[in-house]
């Protein structure tokens, strides 16, 4: 990298400060730090969810598929989730607003215990906690695999560098400060992917990508190639409809932050038309790739490889700010809403005085966990990143428990499921969980669509089958759903709701001594 590049770097990382300053006098309190109290423009918002979908694991373990096996890429990732979050945006954005307008929810699983109950809702919140621990600590793994190509910097050292900054900014501005971040790598993505796909045009002649296919090896152009089947696609479709829409905790946030329901729906309109379009400017060079750098061994290094072919000096410093960039902007993601699961669902259980501590006393918590959160991933991530690792986590072990612990989160918002009660939600996250370690360890040649999709499968029927089998609905639950049917009216429909935390605190003092 020249010096340009670098400079290019540097000034990224001082608008990211910059950003992070601006966010700390935003926030005041946890409400501020955990759902910017529903302040955040619908169309921000829509960017932000759609950007938090990104890290480096796109340009790194992705990027192999594409390198390997051609356009399949784009129909079993950004398509299935363009087409979840669309069906999503009329399901769940807009009753995810309003757990917080109606409810003060301040974090996704705050609701749970009263819409199921207490064990319910810590089951699903350790378990969540822990997925998003390795799922973050992959996405050091394919930062530093990115910066030991560009740079030569050790794996470890790219790991503690990107971690300590993303946990400065994150723990000081919360989600504003995360979803500016978003805001900005949006821009930057949108710069240097441009750049990218004008200098493969450049590099291949005015008809690519309509030449290319015929000079790639067969089979590239196929909706369905190499380990991807059509099975898989499917299963990734309703994994990825869970996943984005409120499974993947953080994503919930962005609908939460928005200034109503309505609003949400917009948002996630939004992103899912940026699903749709957009990663197919960012394939395309990864697809013409193999016609450009031939014969990699390891596909993973294939988008270094390309961008060092291809782009000039400040471009590639540009490329290299736009993965920390993804990164960052996922990993402070995650991090703030696994922060808001600890204060507000976790912390109270192991200790009630946690609830009594005073505004300022909760903010800190909030922080003081955030930088926690990070270290424990980045520990992780330094101890077993290697070669593969990144792959395995993201589609193996993250796509496939994704299923068993958001289907009693996200079926639990919908009247058609109001019959279902605690019974069904821990039956069908455990009984996901076991098929999922039974596929993934003990059968042998299973395939992904088996490791991805069945957990799933188990979860969704064990769950519907036990809500006809054993309903556990009641009155005070249905209070609560059909709260989310409409956002509040003008004349304080909020206020006059009762706050869903104040009744988790109850219920938490009430229940820790049976627990």
């Amino acid at each position: 990298m020249s010096a340009l590049d670098w400079i290019v770097v540097a000034g990224y990382f001082l608008v990211v400060v910059a950003i992070g300053w601006w966010s700390k006098n935003r926030v005041h309190s946890v409400a501020d730090f955990f759902t910017a109290r529903g302040k955040i423009p619908w169309w921000l918002s829509g960017i932000s969810h759609h950007m938090s979908g990104y890290s480096a694991v796109m340009f790194v373990a992705f990027a192999a598929v594409a390198y390997n096996d051609g356009i399949t890429v784009y129909f079993w990732w950004p398509l299935t989730i363009g087409l979840g979050v669309g069906v999503g945006a009329f399901l769940f954005a807009a009753r995810w607003n309003r757990l917080r307008a109606k409810h003060d929810v301040k974090s996704p699983l705050e609701y749970l215990a009263r819409r199921y109950n207490l064990p319910t809702q810590q089951v699903l919140a350790y378990s969540g906690a822990a997925l998003k621990v390795v799922d973050i600590a992959a996405k050091w793994v394919a930062i530093s695999v990115l910066l030991q190509g560009f740079a030569d910097i050790p794996l470890e050292w790219g790991i503690i560098f990107t971690g300590i900054a993303t946990m400065a900014y994150m723990a000081v501005g919360g989600l504003w400060a995360d979803v500016l971040t978003d805001m900005g790598q949006f821009v930057i993505q949108a710069v240097a992917g441009i750049a990218m796909l004008i200098a493969v045009m450049a590099e291949l002649g005015a008809d690519f990508p309509f030449s290319m296919w015929g000079d790639l090896p067969d089979g590239r152009g196929d909706p369905v190639a190499g380990s991807v089947t059509t099975w898989l696609i499917i299963a990734f479709l309703f994994v990825k409809t869970f996943e984005y829409n409120g499974g993947m905790w953080n994503l919930a946030q962005r609908y939460m932050a928005s200034p109503s329901g309505s609003a949400a729906r917009r948002s996630a309109l939004l992103s899912s038309a940026l699903w749709l379009i957009w990663p197919l400017i960012l394939f395309l060079p990864m697809i013409a790739a193999p016609l450009i750098v031939p014969g990699l061994s390891n596909g993973e290094e294939s988008y270094i490889a390309l961008s060092k072919e291809l782009l000039p000096a400040g471009l590639i410093g540009l490329m290299l700010a736009g993965f920390f960039s993804h990164t960052m902007a996922m990993v402070a993601s995650d991090s703030n809403v696994i922060t808001a699961v600890i204060t507000r669902d976790i912390a109270p259980v192991i200790t009630p005085r946690v609830r009594e501590l005073s505004e300022r006393a909760q903010l800190t918590f909030a922080r003081v966990t955030t930088v926690l959160f990070v270290s424990v991933s980045m520990t992780i991530a330094i101890a077993t990143g290697g070669e593969g690792f990144v792959l395995d986590t993201v589609v193996e072990l993250v796509a496939a428990t994704m299923g068993p612990i958001s289907i009693p989160l996200m079926l639990g918002l919908l009247p058609w499921f109001r019959r279902n009660g605690p019974t069904a939600a821990i039956t069908s996250w455990a009984g996901g969980l076991a098929v999922w370690y039974v596929v993934r360890y003990i059968v042998e040649d299973a395939t992904q669509a088996a490791i991805v999709g069945l957990p799933l499968l188990t979860s969704l029927v064990l769950y519907i089958g036990l809500g006809l089998l054993k309903p556990e609905g009641n009155e005070e639950r249905d209070r609560l759903i059909d709260s989310l049917n409409t956002d509040p009216d003008d004349t304080g429909s909020a206020p006059a709701a009762r706050s869903l935390a104040k009744e988790n605190a109850e219920d938490t003092e009430d229940s820790v001594p049976a627990t």
